[in-house]
């Protein structure tokens, strides 16, 4: 750090994004993309915007919002687009927390949530997961406090379903409540559908994990229209011009494209069941997952063993040196081409322990 750098942020430790490799040639499986690319009306509406781009993008993403409110069912009040879902996280934690305002989340989740705590000068407290990574419901009914819950879960890919959401958005009606739903289409309910009834739910999708858009950063929040007015607030005083041209005009045809999104998010859950039977006639203790990636750990080989032993074979997982997580390891459902491969090379792995 530089001796200009403010002090305040002294005790900041940043997010570490998953590896991304240059020169060498690798099977990513650590930061759970789509092996399939965009729609190619995605890519069709978004080569239309390269000539205009020395026009500003429309702040308000008119047609975008008009398209997504039609297929989520809600209205064009109620959502707000963001570069990424981590801007609308960020957004939210701004806007919603404060010392009168704490927040709350599980120990093991995904870790820009205590990023945004420590960043924003939020007090946070983390609710430790049961044992088999599941979330006790009962710790957080009536807490008053801001709640932020992935779901499912990263990076566990464990599922609360949507009843035991309304409990606990119903039980904390004096506080809002976050669902951040990156990976929601992978087969659980989404809790868009509670949005009319509570005025304290927050909904947060991406479209980088199932509509094949990491590249291009978008993301969005869905709720009650007064929270996204608050949204726009804390927008508007940081970035209007948020969501670029090229990326608007791909999430319009990624959410008409709607045929080409199933089909792949489909396959994506064959390939997890696929992995998953796999891995668990090599001996591995697998998750249960209802996300685009599993967790899994061997008796025999350390993850961290494990980890290292793939990199050397030419495939990227993710590794967590985390007490409780230091034994797994986060595995990305890529093709089927792909997760055949990581099979092989664990073989390999497994029988050179032996």
């Amino acid at each position: 750090m530089s001796r200009f750098f403010s002090g305040k942020f002294d005790a900041l430790t940043p997010y570490t994004p998953g590896e991304q490799p240059k020169g060498q040639t690798f099977i990513k499986l650590n930061t759970n993309e789509s092996p399939f690319p965009p729609a190619p009306l995605a890519q069709q509406y978004a080569k239309k915007e390269l000539d205009k781009l020395q026009l500003y993008s429309d702040p308000q993403c008119r047609d975008l919002v008009a398209m997504a409110a039609e297929k989520l069912g809600v209205g064009e009040d109620e959502i707000l687009f963001t570069n990424g879902s981590d801007e609308v996280l960020n957004f939210a934690f701004m806007a919603f927390c404060d010392a009168a305002h704490p927040v709350v989340f599980p120990d093991i989740t995904y870790g820009f949530y205590p990023v945004f705590a420590q960043l924003n000068g939020i007090p946070y407290r983390e609710i430790p997961l049961q044992e088999d990574f599941t979330i006790r419901v009962e710790d957080y009914l009536g807490l008053n406090e801001t709640i932020v819950i992935a779901n499912p879960n990263a990076p566990t890919g464990r599922y609360l379903p949507l009843s035991d959401i309304e409990r606990i958005v119903e039980s904390n009606p004096e506080s809002v409540v976050i669902i951040d739903e990156a990976y929601i289409d992978f087969g659980g309910e989404s809790a868009m559908s509670l949005i009319p009834k509570y005025d304290n739910l927050l909904v947060i999708q991406t479209f980088s994990k199932s509509r094949s858009m990491a590249g291009a950063r978008l993301g969005f929040g869905a709720g009650n229209k007064d929270l996204i007015r608050d949204l726009n607030t804390i927008k508007y005083s940081t970035n209007p011009y948020n969501v670029n041209r090229m990326t608007m005009a791909a999430g319009v045809g990624a959410l008409e494209a709607d045929g080409y999104f199933q089909v792949n998010c489909g396959k994506i859950m064959e390939t997890r069941d696929w992995t998953t039977k796999k891995l668990e006639e090599l001996g591995f203790e697998v998750i249960p997952s209802m996300a685009n990636f599993v967790f899994a750990k061997h008796p025999d080989v350390p993850g961290k063993g494990l980890y290292l032993a793939l990199r050397e074979k030419g495939i990227l997982v993710r590794h967590f040196d985390k007490p409780r997580l230091k034994d797994f390891n986060r595995i990305t459902i890529g093709s089927r081409e792909q997760m055949k491969a990581l099979i092989r090379a664990l073989k390999e792995i497994l029988e050179a322990e032996q």
